[in-house]
């Protein structure tokens, strides 16, 4: 099992984004995503929330709200359960990032970038300012086979999975 933080920053209807390039034998590499890791001993959320950003970012935040747990459940990996976070509000100036290059994105265009399809299940969820849910998505390889809105609701039509 394992336990991690993803954070969209927002700024006049961009989310800062990070494309994967740079780590070695990266399941995520090549994708957009949000910032974040996995938490290390002793961490509550927040903490691996802040920390994270601020390693990855050089931002410290200054504004943030705790939006979903979100389980991924995978053929080829531990089951993940993350801990997803919004931001609109930082200090800093942001610097350069080990795991790739960090860019602001429209909003409009994140949906036609490398995603996860889960991701794209969550980030329509976090548009329609839903609140504070609990995602299920299960993965086989890289195609998402299903995913359950609050224990109850499926979002995925039998063509998609």
């Amino acid at each position: 099992m394992l336990c991690t933080t993803l954070c969209y920053i927002e700024r006049e209807n961009h989310w800062l984004m990070l494309h994967r390039t740079r780590k070695k034998n990266d399941i995520n590499h090549e994708k957009w995503l949000g910032v974040g890791g996995k938490f290390q001993d002793g961490e509550s959320p927040e903490d691996c929330l802040l920390r994270e950003v601020k390693e990855e970012t050089g931002l410290t935040l200054t504004d943030y709200r705790f939006r979903a747990v979100i389980t991924f459940v995978s053929d080829s990996a531990p089951t993940e359960y993350m801990h997803l976070f919004t931001a609109t509000g930082f200090e800093g100036e942001i610097g350069p990032c080990d795991e790739g290059e960090l860019r602001w994105v429209e909003k409009s265009l994140v949906p036609s970038l490398p995603l996860w399809e889960g991701d794209k299940v969550f980030f329509r969820l976090l548009e329609q300012n839903r609140p504070f849910f609990s995602l299920k998505l299960v993965y086989e390889g890289d195609r998402l086979r299903s995913a359950v809105l609050d224990g109850k609701e499926e979002l995925l039509s039998a063509e998609n999975r």
